[in-house]
């Protein structure tokens, strides 16, 4: 079969299997800005459930959208806590909750696994515009976390969820595919597996 070229000047029909341009993630550095590897709620939707969705479902969500962490958020929107791939994938605490409750494992909700607010590491908007990734990872490092939620303080002074870094993300960012490195989970871990070397 004939090669199809594209017409710079009138429509043209595509081969039948066309690959798709995916964007590449950015290349950095331990010295870019911290900012680079926000994921900003100005600027992308979080991803939310109910703290009364299944697990079950949750993992679907979760999967849809190709995201490892979800907020868990109460009937007014606000985070009560966070879920995480591990939460839902049929862990720990998804036994526990069955064996504590006596019930299946279709009725375990998102607020019985979740990781509440109470027990999260945040780091201000502020702090994390003077910091570069190195310094990020290495403030970062005595922690277990593969999440880091940033806050902001609004005009009334109330604190917000500005949004959130995840260690495979800094990773990807830095250059290396935290995939195929599964002990590369967290932000310790990233300094150690990732970086490789002294920041």
């Amino acid at each position: 079969m004939p090669t199809l070229t594209a017409s710079p000047d009138r429509p043209y029909v595509l081969p039948a299997h066309t690959p798709i341009t995916k964007p590449m993630p950015p290349r950095l550095s331990p010295d870019s800005p911290a900012l680079t590897v926000l994921t900003d709620f100005q600027q992308v939707l979080p991803l939310t459930v109910p703290a009364d969705t299944s697990v079950v479902d949750a993992r679907k969500v979760m999967e849809h959208a190709g995201v490892r962490l979800l907020l868990v958020v109460d009937n007014d929107g606000d985070c009560v806590g966070v879920l995480n791939a591990r939460d839902v994938i049929g862990g720990r605490l998804i036994t526990q909750a069955m064996q504590r409750r006596g019930i299946d494992r279709e009725d375990v909700t998102a607020r019985m696994v979740q990781t509440p607010c109470a027990e999260l590491h945040a780091l201000s908007m502020e702090r994390l515009a003077a910091l570069s990734i190195g310094q990020l990872v290495r403030e970062l490092e005595a922690y277990g976390d593969q999440h880091l939620l940033v806050t902001e303080t609004d005009r009334l002074g109330h604190q917000r969820i500005r949004g959130v870094i995840s260690a495979a993300d800094i990773g990807r960012a830095l250059g290396s595919d935290v995939a195929t490195l599964p002990e590369a989970r967290s932000f310790s871990d990233i300094c150690r597996v990732v970086l490789g070397h002294e920041l």
